[in-house]
């Protein structure tokens, strides 16, 4: 398939998803596609195949939060534990008014991403290479941003460690999340109060055509993160945070 009719089939996703978008994007995303399936093919960035079925797992899925307001108005963005991009890349292009950090701790990863970039032309994107823990420590990005998301990294508790700490005091985490959203809630919403955050409702983000219970879950900012947070590299899996909600957090 040409990249034309690449071009036309994501215009047409989007719009059955009641996704809004400018009239640039389906051509970037496009280009993004055709880059992923080749980069693919010399190293593991996803176990999806399928055009159609990359376009909605990643590029669909990632843009699905541009219906619910969440992302409305917020001009920094970091996407921790990036991967490929999702959902950090594919939200940058869709909002060029947005400055965007995309986070991984692995070099070729970003490598792929210094490529998506210069291709599509995004000029809107900052690379950081850093583990989680560690860059949450760095000055410049702890508690920078107004949105901090991940999709498909981690447990609802240990997102909190890895993300909040990046997250402005007023602003939110957005973590992408599937059917065992429910079984993370209780551990999570302990986490958050931990960490300075508050959980707040899922929204539902279906995609059309499928049958993927996928949800968003906003987590509020509502203190400073506690300078203890996050620990140090690898703690915050071996170790979550889901302890004994403090007696304050029970009233």
């Amino acid at each position: 398939m040409m990249e034309r009719d690449h071009e036309r089939m994501i215009a047409a996703r989007l719009e059955a998803n009641r996704i809004p978008f400018h009239s640039e994007l389906p051509g970037k995303l496009a280009v993004y596609l055709r880059l992923l399936r080749a980069w693919n093919e010399k190293m593991d960035l996803t176990a999806v195949e399928g055009e159609a079925d990359l376009l909605d797992r990643h590029f669909t899925d990632s843009l699905t939060v541009l219906r619910t307001g969440l992302v409305t108005g917020a001009p920094t963005l970091i996407d921790v534990g990036t991967g490929a991009g999702f959902p950090g890349m594919v939200l940058a292009m869709a909002l060029p008014e947005a400055r965007v950090t995309l986070l991984d701790s692995q070099q070729k990863r970003l490598s792929f991403l210094e490529t998506v970039r210069t291709e599509t032309g995004t000029r809107n994107v900052t690379l950081v290479h850093v583990r989680a823990e560690d860059g949450a420590r760095q000055p410049e990005l702890r508690e920078q941003f107004d949105l901090a998301c991940a999709r498909a990294v981690a447990p609802l508790n240990v997102l909190c460690e890895l993300l909040l700490p990046y997250v402005r005091v007023g602003g939110r985490m957005l973590c992408w999340k599937g059917p065992g959203l429910a079984e993370e809630m209780e551990s999570g919403r302990r986490a958050a109060f931990l960490l300075g955050g508050r959980t707040e409702e899922p929204l539902a983000c279906p995609v059309e055509g499928r049958d993927w219970d996928h949800r968003i879950l906003p987590v509020l900012k509502t203190g400073a993160t506690p300078r203890k947070y996050p620990r140090k590299a690898g703690v915050p899996k071996r170790d979550p945070l889901a302890g004994a909600l403090p007696q304050r957090c029970k009233e």
